[in-house]
Formats: C-alpha cells, structure tokens, sequence
C-alpha cells in the first residue's frame, strides 16, 4: 500500500516536472513525441511533468538524453 508523500516531496515533483515541460518545448517535441521516442504513453509525460507521477531513473536519464539537457539540471 503506497504512503502519502509530504508536502516537500510534492513540491519537488512539480518544479522537476516543470523543468522537464520546459526542457521538452526548447527541444520541441510534444509530450507524444517524447514518450515515443522513450518508450512510454503521452499520459506518462503529462503526469511526470504535472508532478503527479514518481518517474524512474532510469526513464528521467532517457528524458534528459533526448531533450539534450544534463540529468543534474533537470532536477536541481
């Protein structure tokens, strides 16, 4: 059963999700061209970038490869 997550947490989500929304558009790609391109549906994107999805490291490193920005930006 999952555990509510605390408010920081959420917080954190949101602003990465964000950085990851902006890092998308400079790369101009659209949400279903980046989940394509790394392997998950458009409503992943949407959910990773709005903050309410806990995204794998190993999906948020395909993220930062295909937007061309380093990991360490993007979740600053």
């Amino acid at each position: 059963m999952p555990t509510e997550q605390p408010a920081w947490v959420i917080t954190r989500r949101t602003e990465i999700g964000a950085r990851i929304r902006s890092a998308r558009e400079h790369a101009n790609l659209s949400q279903l061209q980046l989940g394509e391109v790394v392997g998950v549906d458009h409503k992943t994107v949407h959910r990773i970038e709005h903050g309410t999805s806990d995204p794998s490291l190993g999906l948020l490193l395909h993220i930062a490869r295909v937007v061309d920005v380093d990991l360490a930006e993007l979740v600053r």
